[in-house]
């Protein structure tokens, strides 16, 4: 594991509500949430952004996506729909240099987005 924030919360050095777990990923409660729902998946491997990805993560990437389809019908928000996002960068808007998804529901979501 490295020095990231995130890393920190796989490694259990920092205090987190774990949602979901596995070999691959870990989902937790955003602590500044938008929406009634806001739970961050992050690849258990550290990568930093969408930018640093390799052909061999292909399979990371789907697992996070399957994922936040699980996580959502969990939640009870699978049906009335959520959006998903990932920041990558300064101007767009990542915070922490460490490749997350953000699975929002829980009420209607606004347009336009940016």
């Amino acid at each position: 594991m490295c020095d990231c924030l995130f890393c920190k919360i796989i490694a259990g050095e920092i205090p987190s509500e774990v949602v979901y777990e596995d070999e691959q990923v870990t989902a937790f409660r955003d602590i500044n949430p938008v929406a009634p729902t806001h739970i961050l998946i992050i690849p258990n491997k550290h990568i930093a952004s969408i930018n640093e990805l390799t052909p061999e993560d292909e399979s990371l990437v789907g697992h996070l996506f399957a994922a936040a389809k699980d996580l959502a019908k969990q939640e009870g928000i699978a049906e009335s729909g959520y959006r998903l996002i990932i920041n990558v960068g300064p101007h767009g808007g990542q915070e922490i240099y460490h490749l997350h998804l953000h699975l929002i529901g829980g009420h209607k979501m606004r347009h336009p987005m940016g």
